[in-house]
């Protein structure tokens, strides 16, 4: 029928096979609106090609260059590749960079693993979880401090002459064992990686906890139960159960420390003598300070394409023990 104002209107049959007078059948029957997914990707997308692919693809052309900054680049070819596997104080590098590896996801992961375990099982237990929250704060720090500003403390810590670490030493009567902590070229790599197990413990620590707090906790009392000793509930029990935080933080830490820059460049400038040179500052110095662009861009090139090729095998291996498990 047609109402006063000459709109035709249809009623709608209920379950009792009559009408409901009054409502329209305008739009009946349309699905709404629906975007695809890809479209909500775009953004994303566009920051990962403007940001991370475009550059990549600038500096690995460069790498087949030789190229001071200016001017015209001329072709080299493989020139540059040729000279970095020849090139002993890249190798000398690489190697330091492996003895970062260990300093900032070997040593904190271990570390981090018996902290987490013992701010979860017994501080937060026996004390209380604020002490538990405000320690594992504590622990974290030195994660969202600037790397600059990390970086000159402990150099004032580690100075030779009035630094914190020697002034403690000699007034623990302890004066024969003052050293140049920076300045040795025996000692300097080890000192950096003391200051980067300090900076990198916060973070495993945090995950592992998070990981520790989704554990099955009658698991745990049924080995406390038996007589299991906290090791032993910790190896056979935590381990198994937070094994993904554990690839996930061995992964993100190696790569950190495959790249890692500032502390190098704030606490020695890769010295004494290349000492403590990795990569990344080898990179950095043939940018900027031997303007040998297409050599720095080779390295570089280099240092993306095996830590591409390391977080591909890692998530494979992970993905794989995963499988296992199931």
């Amino acid at each position: 029928m047609k109402s006063a104002d000459g709109a035709r209107t249809a009623g709608t049959t209920n379950p009792a096979g009559t009408t409901n007078p009054g409502t329209t059948t305008k739009g009946a029957g349309r699905p709404p609106r629906e975007y695809p997914y890809a479209l909500f990707l775009i953004p994303g997308a566009l920051a990962f090609l403007i940001v991370i692919v475009v550059p990549f693809l600038m500096n690995t052309g460069l790498s087949f260059t030789h190229w001071q900054g200016v001017g015209t680049p001329s072709w080299a070819g493989l020139d540059n590749y040729r000279t970095l596997l020849d090139d002993s104080a890249f190798w000398e590098s690489f190697r330091h960079s492996l003895a970062m590896v260990l300093a900032m996801a070997v040593i904190p992961t271990a570390l981090g693993l018996i902290l987490a375990a013992a701010l979860f099982d017994y501080i937060a237990k026996h004390i209380g979880t604020r002490v538990a929250t405000v320690l594992r704060a504590c622990f974290y720090l030195p994660q969202v401090l600037p790397i600059a500003v990390a970086g000159i403390v402990w150099s004032w810590i580690l100075a030779p002459d009035n630094g914190a670490l020697n002034e403690l030493l000699d007034a623990a009567g302890l004066g024969s064992l003052r050293h140049d902590w920076l300045g040795d070229p025996d000692l300097a790599l080890y000192s950096v990686m003391g200051v980067m197990v300090w900076v990198q413990l916060g973070f495993p620590l945090v995950v592992f906890m998070a990981g520790m707090q989704r554990a099955d906790p009658a698991l745990h009392e049924a080995a406390e139960l038996d007589g299991a000793s906290w090791w032993r509930r910790l190896w056979h029990v935590t381990l198994p159960q937070i094994r993904p935080e554990i690839y996930v933080v061995l992964l993100w830490c190696t790569i950190a420390a495959l790249k890692v820059f500032g502390a190098v460049y704030v606490l020695t400038k890769g010295g004494p003598g290349g000492a403590t040179n990795v990569p990344s500052y080898f990179s950095f110095q043939s940018f900027f300070e031997k303007a040998q662009v297409g050599y720095g861009s080779a390295v570089s090139t280099v240092l993306t394409v095996l830590i591409l090729a390391l977080a591909l095998v890692a998530l494979r291996l992970q993905t794989r023990a995963e499988d296992q498990d199931r």
